[in-house]
């Protein structure tokens, strides 16, 4: 990786100012080994783990260094998410120094791993594999703005296999105050706490593994964000224009009890999301560009309408009134060359918001896939190769910090920029229903 001249001065400086804020948390370890653990991250080589940095930072002297190095990944007691706070303080506002907040993103991200002892290794979805596979998956969160982002929350996910098995979470160090959650309450868990805080908030964005949880979005939407949500096509919606019909009475006599949920309206009946994108005419679908690509533009064909979520209002009994869901955007994306629709997403956006805001801010999601990239084969956060819960959160918050740094000197050097795709305090600028568009307007400008 390529560095500004003077960078270790600048490298200095910042362990010495992260070393200062883990010390305000109760740490009582080398500042030394500290700064030597960033640098030997940021260093080229390619493995990451303590040994070959502790070769390449120290040839003469490798064995003392490795046990240095072991010391503060393995042995000190440090609570990561201090550091991990003292490394947003230090690269947000770099981050927005000359390109402003739009989002906050979330996914979680695997490292395939043999054996069962490592902490939370288990039989699971790999996305690193696409497949089921043995490995360790953690939820992170990161913070973007259109020309790069911060990764401010990080943590691994326990099947409930490990926290049923009380003696191997406590071989392996977990906390006992960490019990099972999905991973979704992991996020909502990690979002209160940044909260809390006082991130400053912007429109929340997640892939097609956390959108089709129901609770998780009303568990946003709570919290008071908006967000894009990536969904499957076979989500349940009511069309733009169709209304379900709310709970009856009771019929008299004796008989199955009243459902107090909205009710399917024959003569317009619940559709898929895929069905209902597939009914549209070929003038419904507008061709968008969101960003400038490696190779080119990027672009596609999309739709984008007001429509009702009907998952968790239809076929269900219970005493709760349930009013009619409110109206959210379903974005679809169908690219010129496919046979049926590629991607879906719901979002709570402003119902003034134009379909080419709609489409970056859902596109936007891939920043957080530039943080994995990067803090994997940047700076080595799958390259550890310990098996405790400490030291795999302890090496992938100094994998943050250092990627952070590196962040903060790209931001010295980028321009400056007018404006943003979306701001909260500003309204977006109406328009008409893009199926609505006569064919010779179909498409964007």
């Amino acid at each position: 990786m390529d560095l500004a001249p003077g960078w270790e001065a600048r490298l200095d400086a910042y362990t010495d100012l992260l070393a200062e804020v883990m010390r305000a948390s109760g740490w009582c370890g080398s500042n030394q080994a500290f700064c030597r653990y960033c640098a030997g991250l940021l260093l080229p080589g390619e493995r990451k783990s303590m040994e070959p940095m502790a070769a390449r930072l120290d040839p003469e002297h490798a064995q003392a260094c490795h046990s240095s190095l072991q010391r503060l990944i393995t042995d000190s007691v440090w609570d990561h998410r201090a550091l991990l706070k003292g490394v947003r303080d230090f690269g947000l506002p770099r981050l927005t120094l000359k390109h402003p907040l739009e989002a906050w993103i979330g996914d979680d991200t695997s490292f395939p791993k043999k054996g069962r002892h490592s902490v939370g290794v288990a039989p699971q979805y790999c996305g690193k594999l696409g497949k089921q596979a043995n490995c360790q998956v953690a939820v992170s969160i990161s913070l973007a703005t259109s020309h790069g982002s911060l990764p401010v929350a990080y943590q691994l996910y326990l099947p409930e296999a490990w926290t049923q098995d009380t003696e191997r979470c406590r071989t392996v160090g977990v906390p006992k105050n960490v019990g099972f959650q999905k991973k979704w309450e992991i996020a909502l868990a990690l979002t209160d706490q940044l909260v809390k805080e006082g991130v400053p908030r912007a429109p929340y964005l997640w892939d097609a593994g956390y959108g089709p949880v129901l609770a998780f979005r009303q568990g946003l939407t709570q919290r008071g964000f908006i967000y894009a949500m990536g969904i499957r096509g076979d989500e349940p919606i009511w069309p733009p224009g169709w209304t379900p019909l709310m709970p009856g009475t009771k019929p008299p006599g004796k008989g199955r009890r009243r459902t107090n949920h909205p009710r399917q309206n024959p003569e317009k009946p619940l559709l898929t999301a895929k069905a209902w994108a597939m009914g549209l005419p070929p003038e419904a679908w507008q061709e968008v560009t969101w960003r400038q690509g490696t190779q080119g533009p990027l672009c596609s064909r999309f739709v984008a309408a007001r429509v009702r979520p009907a998952q968790g209002c239809y076929n269900r009994k219970s005493d709760a009134v349930y009013r009619i869901p409110p109206e959210e955007w379903l974005i679809v994306e169908w690219p010129a060359r496919e046979p049926e629709p590629a991607r879906y997403w719901l979002s709570t956006f402003p119902e003034t918001t134009p379909i080419n805001t709609l489409v970056y801010m859902a596109k936007l999601r891939w920043r957080i896939e530039e943080d994995y990239e990067e803090l994997k084969q940047e700076v080595g956060l799958a390259d550890f190769e310990g098996r405790t819960w400490q030291g795999f959160h302890h090496h992938a918050s100094l994998c943050i910090a250092a990627r952070t740094f590196l962040m903060a000197e790209r931001a010295r050097l980028s321009p400056p920029t007018r404006g943003t795709a979306f701001r909260l305090t500003q309204a977006a600028v109406p328009g008409p229903h893009p199926w609505r568009r006569p064919p010779s307007k179909g498409r964007a400008s």
